[in-house]
């Protein structure tokens, strides 16, 4: 049976793959060096924006943006050519990766501040290093260095932080709930992802809920705007409530 075609809507995703049977992927400081040249490269080439990523032994975790479909076209040219680069200094044949990458559309801002403190702590939670800046086949360190690397300049990080490292140190260090992580993660697969190019605007979303009379309509109000594309972020900022607020109305909603 031909495999699914997979559905690429612009904007962020999270981005993993593993060496086939769990092996090393990665075995010398060169193997990190030349996937990295390949992902700012092809990043560059396909018009990909690079927010944080993580390479370890035997996988890697990515979180990109795109803002057109070509993210399999990204995905084919960036592991085609590691392996052939791998294969051939290690005198081996066969594949190297264990199948096709997964991913996951980010549609929801605290799915997406969780994942890019998960990504980068994975050396952390693999008793690989004590500290993050010690782990050297990450953004992390690049994230606090002063030359920042072209590929990773139009980050969120980046974007969000500038240059102000201890702000940079203090978000990416933040303890991660894994369990949030995967409720997180079900519940921003829920919601319909939207058309960026389409993306709704903060005055008429205020329109939506001008006339609100008490909380029961007010939270109906909030699951209809969830499906029209409206991001949890830009609805807590118009009814000056948290996010965590919209997050709880949105997951009562699915029980």
């Amino acid at each position: 049976m031909p495999r699914k075609p997979r559905i690429e809507l612009a904007g962020k995703y999270h981005i993993i793959n593993r060496g086939v049977e769990q092996r090393k992927v990665f075995e010398e400081p060169a193997d990190y060096e030349q996937f990295e040249e390949l992902m700012c490269f092809y990043a560059k080439s396909f018009g990909i924006t690079i927010h944080n990523y993580c390479l370890m032994s035997n996988h890697y975790h990515l979180l990109i943006e795109i803002s057109r479909e070509n993210l399999s076209k990204f995905m084919r040219q960036l592991n085609m050519n590691y392996s052939i680069y791998f294969n051939k200094k290690n005198r081996r044949t066969g594949h190297l990766w264990q199948g096709r990458y997964k991913s996951w559309y980010v549609t929801d801002e605290a799915y997406l501040y969780t994942l890019m403190c998960y990504i980068e702590q994975n050396p952390l939670k693999a008793n690989i290093v004590k500290t993050l800046e010690a782990y050297p086949y990450s953004s992390y360190h690049y994230f606090l260095e002063k030359e920042i690397p072209e590929c990773l300049k139009d980050s969120w990080v980046v974007e969000q932080y500038q240059d102000d490292k201890e702000a940079i140190e203090a978000f990416l260090t933040n303890p991660v709930d894994t369990s949030q992580l995967q409720e997180l993660k079900r519940a921003s697969s829920l919601i319909e992802a939207p058309n960026v190019d389409k993306r709704p605007k903060e005055e008429d979303l205020r329109e939506l809920f001008q006339n609100i009379t008490d909380i029961k309509q007010r939270n109906k109000v909030i699951l209809q705007a969830i499906e029209q594309g409206y991001s949890q972020h830009m609805i807590a900022k118009v009814l000056g409530i948290s996010q965590q607020a919209v997050y709880g109305v949105v997951k009562r909603s699915r029980r």
